[in-house]
């Protein structure tokens, strides 16, 4: 399983790379493992506003149809849209080209409530 030690991880399978003040935000390595093959990917568009805990998109995979949830709050200034015709870089890359969107966080303290590399692994663990 590979968790970047540099990101932080939400409980609901997202991952954040913060770059100042830009969040970049994709899926984590498990996600994407428990989804299977992913076939499209759904996401909102550059002017959105995302809240933390609450669904900004989704993705669908040969199993299923998962929610997508905003780990921070703020607007989109970004998104990947080479998703839509590859919406596999998502399985392959999860960390790299399968990033989803940059939300401009709109208060930074909520990474704190993210948890780290090890927090999400113990996290996984359970399930």
């Amino acid at each position: 399983m590979n968790l970047p030690k540099e990101l932080r991880y939400s409980v609901e399978h997202e991952w954040v790379r913060t770059e100042g003040n830009k969040a970049i935000i994709g899926i984590t390595d498990f996600a994407q493992s428990e989804l299977g093959d992913i076939v499209f990917v759904e996401l909102p568009e550059v002017g959105t506003e995302v809240s933390a805990g609450e669904p900004f998109g989704s993705v669908e995979s040969v199993k299923t149809v998962s929610e997508l949830y905003a780990p921070v709050s703020g607007k989109v200034v970004e998104v990947n849209s080479a998703l839509e015709e590859s919406p596999e870089n998502v399985n392959e890359s999860p960390y790299e080209d399968g990033w989803m969107i940059v939300v401009e966080m709109s208060d930074e303290s909520e990474l704190d409530k993210l948890l780290t590399a090890e927090g999400y692994a113990k996290t996984i663990e359970q399930e």
